[in-house]
């Protein structure tokens, strides 16, 4: 169950707002790499783990276009993991060789487990697209719910504005668009891609983005930013192409698009302000954790700027342009915040207590994401309400806890009129994906204060034990009448309780 409130969202925009250069989280980076064969390991080195100001690409899972061989990418990871900064725990999902150039995803084994791929389209001649669509799913690690998997679209479309080509990329889009409409129910996706469009009001991207009869599949630009993209210099912020050719950047063909469970301020979520369009002044725009990776919004029509590069700087910015030597892309990323998740104890001793004594149980509600894997930042904060069983009184209303923080403390007050054994139940219903509804049982005792004294004076004498005896055998209420062990019977237990306290002052 997702509980929403007002101060959640208030909350996840002012994370969001710190989110593009943060060190954990989940980042996805899209990128087609222009033919790669292998090799060039100094410039993916600098590219993906170089660090300028503070920034890195250093992504956890890979979206890549225009591999040629299984060499190519055996030589990809092998460079990734051993690039100066690299974490050494990526792998490769496996590759398929298709028609023309071929895509290509790689992962992180610490932030998710792979769970499989699938071709959804094979490519082929006119009038068919002209390369394969693979989706690579998996699931974040620590996390068993349905809505933790994300499926990972890979697609190259038709390049060129023809209407043929228009027709071929229309196809592409509709053969994503069905496949993610029959993912399993809670499914994340999102597509990476060198879409190879113009503008947002081609037939490929409409039929992507739309307002359809079944939206299970309709896809989301999370920085709202639609368009006539080409040639155009109100985008020249998300402009990917081409940073080295003699038509400099001036093109967005490459992008991320997500599901519309990345961008409803859900459990697993786009960091960032989806209902903002990205900013049309300035790179570093703080409502979004979007990039295009060296694109400092200073190279409209023209190469990428190097040494003058605000967002990358020269190093980076250089290694970029060679890696998109022969016509290439830059790369294109977002963060995703994980889930919060549930943390309560699973059960409560309060001991023994008096009859009507004031009594609470001290419960603690904390948010238990893994914050050494995916930061403080990167892990969503925890929104949560309580009810407790009869006998139970339990504090009203929603409550937001964040990771890496001690939690929220909680006073469930207990019925004691009644002497008898506790046994009662608080159940957290949160957003935590995997428990929404986690339970506290609470256990004690409502006995005697005094062992032993039946009248309640603080003095086991000869009043108590007279107590016992006349009732003697009998079925009272729990703690009375003699019943000094509460068990609701004056037995030879009671008699013999009596006997050994005799004369003990409370």
């Amino acid at each position: 169950m997702k509980i929403r409130l007002l101060i959640t969202a208030v909350v996840a925009v002012c994370s969001a707002m710190l989110a593009p250069m943060a060190s954990a989280q989940l980042r996805i980076t899209e990128w087609n790499i222009s033919n790669y064969s292998g090799g060039n390991a100094a410039n993916l080195e600098t590219s993906i783990y170089a660090s300028f100001s503070g920034r890195s690409m250093s992504p956890d899972i890979f979206v890549c276009q225009e591999f040629l061989s299984q060499a190519a990418v055996n030589s990809f990871l092998a460079i990734v993991n051993a690039a100066p900064g690299s974490p050494g725990d990526w792998a490769a999902a496996p590759w398929q060789n298709g028609n023309d150039t071929d895509n290509a995803m790689f992962y992180r084994t610490s932030k998710v487990d792979f769970l499989g791929m699938t071709v959804i389209q094979v490519g082929s001649g006119p009038p068919l697209p002209p390369r394969d669509v693979n989706r690579y799913d998996v699931r974040l690690k620590g996390y068993a719910a349905n809505e933790a998997v994300i499926a990972f679209y890979s697609s190259h479309m038709k390049a060129g504005s023809a209407s043929d080509d228009q027709a071929r990329r229309l196809i592409e889009a509709q053969n994503i668009r069905t496949d993610a409409e029959n993912l399993p129910a809670g499914w994340n996706f999102i597509l990476g891609g060198d879409f190879n469009i113009q503008q947002a009001t081609q037939s490929a991207y409409v039929h992507m983005t739309a307002n359809l009869a079944n939206n299970a599949g309709r896809l989301f630009d999370p920085i709202a930013t639609p368009g006539s993209w080409n040639n155009n210099f109100a985008f020249r912020f998300v402009h990917t192409q081409d940073p080295i050719g003699a038509g400099g950047m001036d093109d967005r063909h490459d992008q991320l698009l997500v599901s519309g469970s990345l961008v409803d301020n859900g459990a697993l979520d786009y960091m960032g302000n989806p209902a903002i369009p990205y900013s049309t002044v300035t790179w570093d725009d703080a409502n979004h954790s979007y990039r295009s990776w060296g694109n400092d919004g200073t190279s409209f029509n023209t190469t990428l700027a190097t040494s003058t590069n605000t967002m990358v700087g020269q190093a980076i910015a250089q290694a970029l342009q060679a890696m998109a030597a022969g016509g290439g892309h830059l790369p294109v990323f977002l963060d995703l915040q994980v889930p919060a998740k549930v943390s309560v104890p699973t059960i409560i001793d309060v001991g023994t207590v008096a009859v009507s004594a004031t009594v609470n149980a001290n419960l603690t509600v904390s948010n238990g994401g893994d914050v050494a894997l995916w930061s403080n930042a990167g892990i969503a904060d925890l929104t949560y309400s309580m009810v407790g069983t009869a006998g139970l009184t339990v504090p009203a209303g929603f409550f937001v806890t964040s990771p890496g923080v001690a939690g929220n403390l909680h006073l469930v007050g207990i019925d004691t009129s009644t002497a008898g054994p506790i046994n009662q139940t608080v159940t957290v219903t949160s957003d935590d994906i995997d428990t929404p509804n986690a339970q506290v049982q609470i256990v004690g005792v409502v006995g005697i204060p005094c062992p032993g004294d039946g009248d309640g004076n603080s003095v086991v004498d000869l009043a108590d034990l007279n107590l016992v005896l006349f009732n003697f055998g009998a079925i009272v209420a729990p703690g009375t009448n003699g019943d000094v062990d509460g068990n609701g019977s004056v037995d030879l237990a009671d008699l013999n309780l009596v006997l050994f306290n005799f004369g003990t002052v409370c």
